[in-house]
C-alpha cells in the first residue's frame, strides 16, 4: 500500500507551496506498523463520502490518498471538519514522517 500525503494553506502555506507530497510506502515499514497504518485507514476511508460542513480562517487542509491493489482512494479534511479516525490517520503520518 502506498500513502501519499499533503497539506495545504494555514499560516504556514508559503512555506510548503510548492512542495511534493509526503509519499509512504509500507512494504518499506516493519509488520506491525504496517498493520497498524493499514487499521488506521480503514476506519478513515468508509467516510470519505460524508459531507462535513465548516470553514474556519487559516484552517489547514490535508489531503491523504491510499493506492492499494489497483485501487485508488482520495480523503480530504481539514482541521475543522476531520473526524477521530481521520485525525489518527493524519496523526500517525506526521509521527512517521517526523522521524525522517
Amino acid at each position: 500500500m502506498k500513502v501519499t500525503w499533503a497539506a495545504h494553506g494555514g499560516q504556514a502555506a508559503a512555506i510548503r507551496l510548492g512542495l511534493p507530497p509526503k509519499v509512504l510506502d509500507t512494504d518499506a515499514l516493519p509488520e506491525s506498523a504496517a498493520v497498524e497504518l493499514d487499521r488506521l485507514v480503514a476506519a478513515a476511508v468508509p467516510e470519505a463520502e460524508e459531507e462535513r460542513p465548516g470553514h474556519a480562517r487559516d484552517a489547514m487542509s490535508y489531503t491523504i490518498t491510499v493506492e492499494d491493489g489497483g485501487r485508488s482512494t482520495t480523503l480530504t479534511r481539514s482541521d475543522t471538519t476531520m473526524s477521530p479516525a481521520f485525525a489518527a490517520l493524519l496523526s500517525r503520518l506526521e509521527e512517521h514522517f517526523a522521524q525522517q
